[in-house]
């Protein structure tokens, strides 16, 4: 069942790492979302949590840790199933899908060909009723 929270607007400092996120700014939007999910007790704070996970597996494919990365992603992805398909206004099914692809697009590589992965692959954070418009 969806949080009731998900139909509430979008906090703005969400918005902000979510704008982080999406400028590939993945250790600032951790810092940014993460004082977010601290502050928030209520079930949504696993999308914030998810979101934050998701960025940083970004970040640790940029570093060149695979593993790291592989387990992040797998994290968030628990995080982050109970609200598709969206919530708050973010497309939670589309950041799946995306970084469901780049996961198994980093398993395929390993940590000997990492350095290949392509990263205009990574995922954006898009919100709903705004055709292809990021957060």
């Amino acid at each position: 069942m969806i949080s009731p929270a998900c139909h509430e607007p979008l906090p703005k400092n969400v918005r902000r790492g979510l704008e982080e996120f999406n400028a590939g700014q993945y250790f600032g939007q951790h810092e940014t979302l993460e004082r977010v999910w601290r502050a928030e007790m209520r079930p949504v704070r696993d999308l914030y949590r998810g979101i934050l996970q998701i960025g940083l597996a970004l970040y640790q494919i940029e570093r060149g840790n695979v593993r790291g990365a592989l387990k992040m992603f797998e994290r968030a992805f628990r995080w982050l199933e109970p609200f598709r398909p969206a919530c708050q206004g973010v497309d939670v099914d589309r950041l799946l899908a995306e970084s469901r692809a780049v996961y198994e697009e980093v398993r395929r590589l390993g940590a000997e060909r990492i350095v290949e992965f392509d990263r205009s692959k990574f995922p954006q954070v898009h919100l709903i009723g705004h055709p292809d418009t990021k957060a």
